[in-house]
């Protein structure tokens, strides 16, 4: 019996489905070379790259360029908050000089005995009065110390003011940490800024104003005045602030420390920042008589000899003073 060879590839005929169905089969295994070869995919790439580097516009503002407008807005509504005390003895015209410089009476209700008679300790009074100019609320509060320096023995009568301000202190920080509306209605009772009064008598620091200065010069924010300076020839007056600085120096007191000056301010503040630290301490004097002065009210003094403006900067430092404390 005899076989036949076997048939080469060529003489085989092809069936047509077959070679159809495995053409299908290899296309749709192949993997494309490059991402780029997928049309959907280089569609979908190309949005997201053109998504995110396009900038991004706003047809209108944020609104925080109104931030400025809007605290200043509040502020006004709210007001601000201002605690002054004044320490010096009797007789010294803290009353007619805080009523000078704020042009208020604060003292109008308070009783002659009260002036006559001055308690022999240290008693804490406070006052306080809402002020109002140009659409400007001002809470001013004034912090007086009768019977400082009155008593006896007047060692420690620095005592009760130390212990007050340590109280202003902690009511404000337990107020400020504490939660609800006590925090969102929390009133600034801090003393910001204490004037000592000098009498113009004395000759430099004593030790009543050594002890004073020494102990509360961490605590609050001290500017010494010299009280009554119509008292004082020019001469004696420039003798008698040489003194006090040099007292002052001796003993390491720190007083308040105006802060230094922008270099881009403009001239005017540089001139008037400079003749603020030259005035220390402060010459005023103060006055509850209100006069007409070419045309215009004025608070003033008045002696045999002729009429002075307490607010004159060749007789007073108080426009000085003003400037610092309000502006």
């Amino acid at each position: 019996m005899s076989f036949s060879s076997t048939p080469s590839p060529s003489s085989i005929r092809t069936n047509p489905i077959l070679s159809l169905l495995r053409k299908q089969s290899s296309s749709s295994n192949a993997v494309p070379r490059d991402i780029r070869d997928v049309p959907y995919l280089h569609q979908s790439r190309t949005s997201i790259e053109s998504s995110t580097t396009k900038p991004l516009t706003f047809q209108e503002t944020i609104g925080f360029s109104t931030l400025p407008d809007q605290i200043h807005r509040k502020t006004l509504k709210r007001g601000f908050e201002f605690t002054l005390m004044v320490v010096g003895e009797h007789g010294l015209g803290k009353s007619t000089f805080i009523n000078t410089l704020f042009m208020t009476e604060l003292y109008a209700d308070r009783p002659p005995s009260a002036r006559l008679h001055p308690p022999k300790t240290v008693e804490i009074e406070t006052r306080t009065v809402e002020l109002e100019e140009k659409g400007v609320k001002l809470r001013l509060t004034v912090v007086d110390t009768p019977g400082f320096g009155d008593g006896m023995n007047s060692s420690e009568c620095w005592k009760p003011i130390l212990d007050f301000i340590d109280q202003q202190f902690l009511k404000y920080f337990q107020a400020e940490t504490s939660f609800g509306i006590e925090r969102k209605y929390v009133q600034d009772q801090r003393v910001h800024c204490c004037l000592y009064f000098l009498p113009p008598s004395i000759r430099g620091l004593r030790p009543i104003d050594r002890d004073f200065l020494h102990h509360l010069q961490h605590k609050v924010n001290i500017i010494p005045v010299i009280a009554k300076t119509d008292t004082l020839l020019k001469s004696e007056l420039t003798a008698l602030k040489k003194q006090l600085l040099s007292d002052i120096d001796k003993y390491g007191v720190q007083l308040y420390d105006f802060p230094e000056g922008d270099s881009e301010q403009a001239e005017d503040s540089h001139t008037l920042d400079k003749v603020l630290r030259e005035s220390i301490p402060f010459a005023i004097m103060g006055s509850n008589t209100t006069l007409e002065s070419n045309g215009r009210k004025v608070r003033a003094r008045t002696y045999p000899w002729g009429v002075v403006d307490v607010e004159d900067p060749k007789y007073s430092d108080l426009p000085h003073l003003r400037e610092m404390l309000c502006k």
